[in-house]
């Protein structure tokens, strides 16, 4: 039987005669509850998982089961984090009824519930913590490296990477002695993305490749598929091929839709419409908009990158600068997104400084940063940068404060023809002397 915790929460037993009390009434528990709302389905199945059940009753043990996977979806539904916790706590003693791989399962599913809810705090760490904790004591080495796994998912959330990074080594080495390909390709994209956020781009694509190869040697799922496009997409557009990049976002963006991951599938949507405007062309963004399978991700981050694709296509710098500051929140949140924006930004910058000096032969920095509406010192960094960059011809007079701008001289071909004869005339006289000495 199991052992009772007074840690599991009570508030919604007060009426536990509402329990069913035998075997014939509680195959129907969990299909009564769907048909209750909300708040009375969790007061029942909080009531039948309550109950102890005998070992030897196999029908209820797995009425209880399917009770305990249903009410970790309703707490989920109901963003009841803490009562989540609590219940996974509460089933341990139960798990010893079950088979091994049933009771693995049941955890999973839990704490994937739960990190529905709550994925970034150290709550839902210490809870990973603890179920590892546990796995360990009941030696259950498969759902410890299963949620081991989670773990480092988690640090990467959370933005601890050196104990991501420390823990996935581990791991995989483990999972590459027993030769568990499944969850060492889920480890090894792990791996790629927290060197992808430390700035290491060779380690992350050395780790994608692995992970690729692993992949291909076994079944790999729509989901774990689509993440691998995902992650390839990611390099190839911080390599500057956007061309390639978005052809794996919209793989990925199609996978992440057939497996109803909503989350994930807007994010891949929003990579490509980014990709889209890289490529210089923000006039297809509206028509990828209005296709069947995006109207159903229509939301503040598509909007976000429509009005960034305004803004490019009207080469307005102040447009988008304001469409920056409005979805400020939007793209902070997402490294990915706000590197290339950034990029994006001083490109269009570029353009219309370029735009602004190219009829003029000497002009104020102050007439120019007032035509372009921004800070006379960023103006002058900026014109700066590009003379450096030889994107300008011309100089800084810093302290008249004006810029001279040079015309552009016409390459004189004399000199590099010149070099070029007397090349080809000396081959000529190396091949004459080689023969005069083969005739002596």
């Amino acid at each position: 039987k199991g052992k009772r915790n007074e840690d599991f929460p009570n508030n919604f037993v007060s009426s536990c005669e509402m329990a069913l009390t035998s075997s014939e009434e509680a195959l129907t528990a969990v299909e009564r509850s769907r048909t209750m709302d909300s708040k009375q389905a969790m007061e029942f199945l909080y009531a039948v998982v309550k109950r102890d059940v005998a070992a030897n009753n196999d029908v209820g043990i797995k009425e209880k089961e399917q009770a305990i996977q249903r009410l970790g979806e309703l707490l989920s539904e109901n963003k009841m984090k803490d009562d989540l916790a609590a219940l996974v706590r509460y089933i341990r003693p139960f798990l010893n009824c079950i088979s091994k791989a049933k009771s693995a399962k049941l955890v999973r599913n839990l704490l994937d519930l739960f990190l529905e809810v709550d994925a970034t705090t150290d709550t839902a760490i210490d809870l990973c913590r603890e179920c590892i904790e546990w796995a360990k004591e009941e030696k259950r080495s498969f759902l410890r490296q299963n949620l081991e796994c989670r773990l480092v998912s988690l640090y990467l959330s959370s933005g601890q990477y050196t104990s991501a990074l420390d823990l996935g080594s581990t791991l995989l080495r483990e999972l590459k002695k027993l030769d568990d390909k499944a969850l060492l390709v889920e480890v090894q994209l792990l791996e790629s993305r927290v060197y992808y956020k430390l700035s290491n781009i060779n380690k992350s694509r050395a780790a994608l490749t692995s992970a690729r190869t692993t992949a291909n040697g076994i079944y790999c799922p729509p989901k774990m598929q689509a993440q691998l496009d995902l992650q390839s997409g990611v390099l190839h557009a911080h390599d500057q091929d956007f061309k390639m990049g978005y052809s794996y976002f919209f793989e990925s963006f199609e996978g992440f839709d057939s497996c109803n991951q909503t989350a994930n599938a807007g994010m891949a949507l929003k990579y490509l419409l980014l990709c889209k405007i890289l490529l210089n062309a923000p006039e297809d963004v509206p028509a990828l908009l209005t296709t069947k399978l995006a109207l159903k991700y229509q939301g503040e981050a598509t909007e976000a990158m429509s009005g960034v694709a305004t803004a490019c296509r009207n080469r307005s710098l102040s447009e988008l600068k304001e469409i920056l500051t409005r979805f400020a929140q939007e793209f902070s949140a997402d490294d990915v997104v706000q590197r290339h924006l950034e990029h994006l930004y001083d490109n269009l910058l570029e353009q219309n400084l370029l735009r602004l000096v190219e009829p003029f032969s000497r002009v104020q920095v102050s007439h120019i940063a007032t035509l372009i509406t921004l800070d006379l010192n960023m103006v002058e960094k900026k014109l700066s940068q590009m003379i450096l960059d030889k994107k300008v011809l011309g100089i800084l007079d810093q302290g008249a404060g004006f810029l001279e701008v040079f015309d552009p001289s016409a390459n004189n071909q004399t000199y590099t023809s010149s070099v070029e004869t007397i090349q080809t005339m000396g081959k000529v006289v190396d091949g004459l002397y080689n023969r005069a000495r083969k005739l002596s």
